[in-house]
């Protein structure tokens, strides 16, 4: 009897083995289990590069404008944050990280397809596959939606730096049209070349392991045609001294701290990369701070606070596109090349070339992406990352600076003209006299 049964029970398994379908069963198969550790940490590095702009980047810039623009300044981080991670879920992620729906001649893409639009279709029970159906997909041991909100962050903060080059002076409906339009127009794309498998610059072999194209350069630059496009400050407001400096001490302290998810984060494990990445961010960073207050003081007699956090930050700036490929000593010569040029930039050519970048958006995370972004060609290490740094490597890195700025600058420059002759860009002379806090929000710091 217990023969006779077994029997039925396995006539009734090959049965049902026959009538499954036979792609489901392929996809039960490859699909990869989550690993708990790994999306613990990617929680966390996602938490930390959330605090990078609220309240990390809103306290930096905030601090360093006049008291009569300090809230409005914060403003613009908090509002760029919300609006874009709106943008970011219903369309953003999907043209950046698909594989394509522009194919080039050689077979890469310039965009990705609109497949995921709202965050459609995606099984949040299974590893992502970044590029599946790919050769060169990317394989994690994280769900999608931790993936997703991991990349929302860094769609966050890239347009929400742009705003440290036109403080004291935009219009609070410009800045929003501005922020998203950039969002889906500028940043997706590049996302897409520099991070997505089927990416042109991905296939090409460019190196960026957290952002110094995608981020970095593509604020910098965009600040920095943001900037001459509205025009220099008023003499009497760009003269203040700035509101508080301990904010933006504590603002630059806390970007420090959230580098360490933004760099080590991009590694999506937890693992001895991940590692090597935090080290050589904190070496880095502490290198570009000791280096630029070294010049400073060598420069003007005396080392400022706000210059000494400025270094810091620029040497995390220089570090990024690197720090899943370098070692130690490629991380201490980046942050002290990154500190001395980015200092010069920041001081002295601002002021030869007259544009009024007013806290140093391009001087710092355009110079910074661009210095870090080369050098990472040079000092890549084979045993971290896998490239071994050459010549040939630093020419693709320099064709993806190139392009990164060619496409940021065309692309910004047509959506700010846009907004200039339709809404406008730039507050009136009283309102920037009397300061954006009270004219255009109705509040003020007492």
């Amino acid at each position: 009897m217990q023969h006779k049964l077994r029997s039925k029970i396995g006539l009734a398994a090959v049965a049902a083995l026959a009538f499954t379908p036979l792609q489901a069963f392929a996809q039960t198969a490859a699909a990869t289990p989550i690993n708990s550790g790994d999306t613990a940490w990617m929680l966390t590095a996602t938490a930390l590069v959330l605090m990078m702009t609220i309240p990390a980047l809103a306290l930096f810039y905030g601090g360093l404008v006049r008291k009569q623009n300090a809230l409005a300044t914060t403003m613009q981080s908090f509002a760029t944050c919300s609006l874009v991670a709106v943008i970011w879920v219903i369309v953003g992620y999907s043209l950046s990280f698909t594989n394509g729906s522009i194919t080039l001649p050689d077979g890469s893409t310039f965009i990705g397809d609109i497949s995921k639009l709202f965050f459609a279709g995606v099984d949040h029970t299974v590893a992502f596959v970044l590029g599946a159906g790919l050769d060169n997909a990317v394989k994690t041991t994280i769900p999608e939606p931790l993936y997703m909100i991991f990349q929302m962050t860094f769609a966050i903060i890239a347009p929400a730096l742009i705003a440290g080059a036109f403080a004291d002076r935009i219009k609070f409906s410009a800045l929003l049209v501005f922020m998203g339009v950039w969002s889906i127009f500028v940043y997706a794309p590049i996302a897409h070349w520099v991070w997505a498998p089927s990416g042109w610059l991905f296939k090409m072999g460019a190196l960026d392991y957290a952002g110094g194209t995608v981020v970095h350069i593509n604020a910098g630059v965009a600040g920095l045609i943001a900037a001459i496009m509205i025009g220099r400050r008023n003499a009497s407001t760009s003269a203040h001294a700035p509101y508080n400096i301990i904010f933006s001490l504590i603002g630059a302290s806390l970007l420090w701290v959230g580098w360490i998810g933004f760099n080590a984060g991009s590694a999506l494990a937890a693992d001895g990369r991940a590692a090597m990445a935090a080290a050589v961010t904190i070496v880095a960073a502490a290198t570009a701070a000791v280096s630029w207050m070294a010049v400073e003081w060598a420069d003007r007699g005396r080392p400022s606070i706000s210059g000494k956090i400025t270094g810091a930050v620029a040497g995390l700036v220089g570090i990024t596109p690197a720090s899943g490929f370098v070692d130690i000593t490629g991380a201490i010569a980046i942050g002290f090349i990154t500190g001395v040029l980015c200092y010069i930039f920041a001081t002295r050519l601002k002021t030869v070339f007259k544009y009024d970048d007013s806290l140093d958006c391009f001087g710092v995370h355009g110079v910074g992406g661009i210095i870090g972004a080369i050098l990472t060609g040079i000092f890549a290490s084979k045993a971290i990352g896998g490239t071994e740094g050459s010549m040939d490597q630093v020419l693709i890195q320099l064709a993806a600076v190139g392009a990164t700025i060619a496409w940021c600058s065309i692309v910004s420059f047509i959506i700010l003209k846009i907004i200039d002759v339709t809404i406008g860009l730039r507050v009136d002379a009283e309102t920037e006299q009397r300061g954006l806090d009270e004219m255009l929000h109705g509040e003020q710091i007492h």
